[in-house]
């Protein structure tokens, strides 16, 4: 890991050289935010992760506990567990039609069952926010992975973006998951479509998914019904 200033009341925490750089954010973020809630590092904040770094942000005029931010993730890290350091996952339905599941199971040599039951059977957890307003990249909660989900993961973007992906379509691509809150551009396969709605200004807060938020994703057809915050059908996208 390697600090770099980020104006008086800041540090950046550069993981880019770890061997797993998106899981060293994930388990730091964890320790950090832990060592926050529990007074440990009373003068930050704000955590802002990334998919290789996270900025400490220390309250303005207080400078960043450097020193505090070392013990938080010494100790914090040797007994991290992310499952167990966060509230319970929130569950997102999923209908698994997407344009691109087929392509997905060929590519992957794989039936799609078994691609459903790979991102199904995963505990998310969000690494970061970033690319549109409620837009959270996922990543296992767990550095443990079956072949199927390694195949997953590893799938890259494809070749050509879409100028229209619709709100709610969930997908896969480069090492994440996510959910698209509203119509935008997009490259990821679209692995299938929730009515969840991950963003609405009417909201408090108004993004369903935060940096550190565990998900799931459950079968439509059985917990649509029970989900925690549906689409409410205001017309937001």
């Amino acid at each position: 890991m390697q600090e770099l200033p980020a104006g008086p009341d800041a540090v950046l925490l550069d993981f880019a050289d770890a061997d797993d750089p998106a899981y060293a954010v994930l388990e730091s973020a964890t320790a950090l935010r832990a060592a926050i809630a529990d007074g440990r590092l009373v003068a930050t904040e704000d955590l802002v992760p990334s998919a290789s770094s996270i900025l400490v942000q220390g309250k303005t005029g207080g400078g960043v506990d450097v020193l505090g931010i070392h013990r938080a993730l010494r100790f914090g890290i040797a007994g991290a567990d992310v499952a167990d350091s966060t509230p319970s996952p929130v569950e997102i339905p999923v209908h698994y039609d997407g344009d691109d599941l087929d392509d997905v199971a060929g590519a992957l040599d794989m039936s799609v069952d078994a691609v459903i039951t790979a991102h199904r059977g995963t505990e998310w957890v969000v690494q970061f926010m970033g690319f549109a307003p409620g837009f959270g990249y996922l990543v296992p909660a767990s550095d443990a992975a079956d072949a199927a989900l390694t195949g997953l993961l590893n799938l890259p973007r494809r070749p050509h973006a879409r100028t229209r992906v619709p709100a709610g379509s969930v997908a896969i691509a480069a090492g994440y998951s996510a959910v698209y809150p509203r119509d935008s551009p997009g490259g990821w396969n679209l692995l299938g479509r929730t009515r969840i709605s991950l963003w609405s200004e009417h909201d408090d807060p108004p993004a369903f998914l935060t940096p550190g938020t565990r998900v799931r994703f459950v079968d439509a057809s059985v917990s649509e019904d029970s989900a925690a915050r549906p689409d409410d059908d205001t017309g937001n996208p």
